[in-house]
């Protein structure tokens, strides 16, 4: 069950409880009895879980990264913040936006709800924007048809599950006016063909070994891990509707295998 539902049917049971005590339990018990334990109970979790929930629920969201497909900016078990206002003010539970504040901007680090199963939560960076035309070519964007620049910045070498070692290129890429490092591994193609699923939109774009080339449409995003070759993003799922964001992750507040990366913030 969905945790955000959880938090919301706790919150009601405990503050029935705490009415119903209050308007009418209490004035029916006998003058300096004690009040019965799940009244006691209720009245002591109420406020706390209502803090939780509105905390949770419209400004900050805790998650935790399980796999690889964003490094090196995100690692796994990195334990992250999700800023839940940035973009509009959703209603929770539904999920259904009612105040629109700021966009998704190029090379925001965003958390979304994977559109092939939205009961997960995926993150990846921002590379297209509604209306963009994104081209990964040779493990190189070009966005609208402006090469978005790439540094070299030497080796990164990691071990993913299973003990694998894996040897990578680390790149310094543009986006626009903001800069963050990739990873890039020259044995792997510029997109596995035998992964792309059919999505829809998936008629606006154009695959090859070496190319991949999509027409982002109105109120979607196109997204991208930092691990390029190992992340399976919008070049194999499509896009993501505004109506699955979260969040924009900002924060890294602990790592327990890597407690250097504590209070590092997400660029």
């Amino acid at each position: 069950m969905d945790f955000a539902l959880i938090m919301f049917v706790l919150l009601l049971v405990t503050g029935v409880i705490w009415l119903l005590d209050r308007f009418a339990l209490a004035a029916r018990r006998e003058s300096g009895a004690a009040e019965p334990w799940w009244v006691e109970y209720a009245k002591s979790f109420f406020p706390v879980i209502l803090v939780v929930f509105f905390i949770r629920s419209f400004l900050i969201e805790p998650f935790k990264i399980p796999s690889g497909s964003m490094i090196p900016t995100l690692h796994v078990g990195d334990f992250i913040l999700v800023n839940k206002f940035t973009y509009g003010i959703r209603l929770p539970i539904i999920d259904k936006k009612i105040i629109q504040l700021n966009n998704p901007q190029r090379g925001d680090v965003m958390v979304f709800h994977y559109p092939e199963d939205p009961s997960l939560d995926y993150i990846k960076r921002v590379v297209g924007l509604p209306g963009d035309t994104v081209e990964y070519r040779n493990k190189v964007l070009t966005i609208n048809g402006v090469l978005q620049p790439q540094e070299a910045d030497g080796e990164y070498n990691y071990v993913e599950a299973g003990l694998n070692f894996v040897h990578t290129e680390k790149r310094i890429e543009a986006l626009g006016n903001h800069k963050h490092a990739l990873l890039i591994n020259p044995e792997m193609p510029t997109v596995r063909l035998n992964s792309v699923a059919e999505f829809s939109g998936r008629e606006n774009c154009t695959y090859d070994t070496d190319l991949v080339r999509c027409k982002v449409p109105q109120g979607e995003y196109f997204m991208m891990g930092d691990n390029r070759d190992n992340s399976r993003d919008s070049r194999y799922w499509g896009f993501v509707p505004d109506s699955e964001i979260v969040g924009k992750a900002f924060f890294i507040w602990m790592n327990f295998s890597d407690l250097k990366r504590t209070g590092t913030s997400i660029n």
